[in-house]
């Protein structure tokens, strides 16, 4: 199944800065690739979003906030509900300073929220919906990975 992408003016079915790309009638993409086997392989729905052109500094923004092993791992940590930087650090194995500093940057970019209880802060995950964004950069990174021949 190719997909065809329709361009702002025309397609009315914006919303928040996507809008949806039309199922056409191949199955091959122009690499021929079974874009239909792809997506069922990692779970991937056949309908696809493709960001606006003025939405691209935002999800690079969002993209940098990730592009941190130490990010990753605190966002994982701070996933199973509120946590403290001590915690963090101890579950982590991570220096104070550089948690800190990874938590204010994540703050910055809106992935963790903060919950101030006395002389405590605890830190959590914003939106659980950045665990699947994790997820498929994990099945991405691996399937490349897997298929590189060389450096």
């Amino acid at each position: 199944m190719r997909l065809s992408v329709h361009s702002k003016k025309r397609h009315s079915g914006i919303e928040n800065g996507w809008f949806f790309m039309e199922k056409v009638s191949s199955n091959k993409s122009s690499s021929g690739f079974d874009l239909a086997d792809e997506n069922a392989r990692h779970g991937v729905q056949l309908e696809t979003l493709v960001l606006c052109e003025e939405h691209h500094q935002t999800v690079a923004f969002l993209a940098k906030s990730l592009s941190d092993e130490n990010r990753l791992r605190i966002l994982l940590s701070v996933s199973k509900g509120k946590r403290s930087v001590s915690s963090i650090v101890e579950e982590l194995g991570l220096s104070q300073p550089l948690v800190s500093h990874h938590l204010k940057e994540l703050k910055r970019s809106l992935l963790v929220t903060i919950e101030r209880n006395g002389p405590f802060i605890y830190y959590q995950l914003a939106d659980s919906r950045i665990l699947d964004v994790i997820q498929t950069l994990s099945i991405v990174a691996t399937d490349l990975l897997a298929a590189r021949k060389t450096f």
